[in-house]
């Protein structure tokens, strides 16, 4: 069981309070919790073969679960994959075959190995898919088993279909709250489970689940649930201006990856903080005081950025995105530019003006004048005489090294073999490729 500073065992819901991180829960829910190790699970979308920080918030309370001694499921859908949830959703999305969500299955779960111990040492974390107790279940028996015990009107109740009624919604996503709620029936009698959470969205499906389980077995079962991560300026959290912020770095590279947790408001930050750190309670107020004291530091976002990052990616590759982000924006040199990769690179100069030349253009260049006049087309000088008197002046450097010979030849080694930096003044840059 997981101590607090003082030696008391952690309650997990008052984990969560402090945290932010209650949204709804079922009456007898902390009782049941305080009682006894208790299993519990959430459900994962196994619709990509990567995780997204969206997802962030449930594996978190996976890890407080297990911290505070419980065990914990991660359940991911191969079944209920091949159905849509209609939660959250405006339109029916497209159905997945077995092989692609077998493959994400395998993928998400190496992920989840990042955060949750599935050891053996009593409250191991375990990973199960719905598709095995599914695989099997014949259509007719499955009306008879379950369809018997919850009404259409129960059904009808619930938001997630309320909100699509209008625009329509297929007998396929209709029936997923009865596959959702079979699967918390199959997991009490299977694995004794007995409290399902997940995102506030899920709170009709969750309480299916509850009232089958009352209804079939007799059984108390119970809900947790977790508020929607809204950002402060009200844009969408977990996205960034490109697409969703993935745990996977062949789909958001580290680098990005720091950035988007870097660059966080101070009120998003003092609350991504308790939600996406493991650091206690003291020590979040005292850098929140910390971080007010002097917000032009970005104290909070720094810790915030480091912790995420080394998590989900590694100690190294935290140490490479902050090495590439002072390239932009603090003192760098030519060999911290020369170690990134060119994923990196490419993101780090994303938005400057890029300029291609021809390898022979490139070789017929007498001198560094002409390189950065003629041969880029006056796009960062306009001629020859602008670029001599801005590096007589000390004002040009080459992959971060300034340039104070005007004639000098262009003997400068091409970063990942086609990629020069070019850096008018102290904030200009221009990174010209070698084609």
């Amino acid at each position: 069981m997981a101590l607090s500073a003082h030696g008391m065992v952690k309650n997990f819901v008052e984990e969560l309070r402090w945290r932010g991180m209650v949204h709804d829960i079922m009456p007898g829910t902390e009782e049941q919790l305080s009682k006894e190790m208790t299993v519990g699970y959430i459900g994962f979308d196994p619709t990509a073969d990567s995780l997204h920080i969206g997802n962030l918030v449930q594996i978190m309370t996976l890890v407080h679960f297990q911290a505070c001694g419980h065990k914990p499921i991660a359940l991911v859908g191969g079944a209920t994959g091949m159905v849509g949830d209609p939660s959250g959703k405006s339109a029916e999305r497209n159905l997945l075959s077995e092989d692609v969500i077998q493959h994400n299955l395998a993928c998400v779960k190496k992920q989840l190995g990042k955060f949750l111990d599935f050891g053996d040492q009593g409250n191991q974390a375990e990973m199960v898919n719905n598709y095995d107790w599914f695989k099997e279940f014949r259509f007719l028996d499955f009306i008879r088993e379950v369809g018997k015990h919850i009404t259409v009107n129960y059904m009808m109740a619930k938001d997630s279909v309320k909100q699509r009624l209008e625009s329509g919604m297929s007998f396929t996503e209709f029936s997923y709250q009865l596959i959702q709620g079979y699967d918390y029936l199959w997991l009490y009698r299977n694995k004794n489970v007995r409290i399902q959470m997940g995102g506030s969205d899920q709170w009709g499906n969750i309480v299916t689940g509850t009232e089958l389980i009352r209804k079939v077995e007799g059984g108390e079962a119970y809900a947790l649930t977790t508020p929607l991560i809204r950002k402060a300026d009200g844009t969408k959290f977990g996205k960034s201006e490109h697409g969703n912020v993935w745990l996977d770095p062949s789909k958001t590279s580290a680098y990005r990856f720091y950035q988007y947790w870097v660059n966080a408001s101070d009120e998003d930050a003092a609350n991504y903080i308790k939600i996406f750190t493991l650091r206690g309670r003291e020590e979040i107020e005292a850098l929140i005081a910390e971080h007010n004291k002097a917000p032009h530091q970005r104290k909070l976002q720094q810790v915030l950025a480091e912790d995420v990052t080394v998590r989900v990616h590694s100690k190294e590759d935290y140490e490479s995105a902050v090495a590439a982000s002072a390239i932009l924006f603090g003192k760098s040199t030519t060999e911290q530019l020369v170690t990134l990769d060119e994923t990196t690179l490419l993101a780090v100069f994303e938005g400057v003006p890029q300029i291609k030349i021809s390898r022979s253009e490139f070789e017929q260049c007498a001198n560094v004048i002409d390189l950065l006049s003629v041969a880029t087309q006056g796009t960062i000088f306009s001629s020859k005489g602008e670029a001599r008197k801005m590096i007589t002046a000390g004002g040009v450097s080459i992959n971060k090294a300034r340039v104070s010979d005007a004639n000098k030849p262009t003997e400068f080694q091409l970063l990942r073999g086609k990629y020069l930096v070019a850096q008018k003044g102290k904030k200009n840059y221009y990174l010209i490729e070698v084609v």
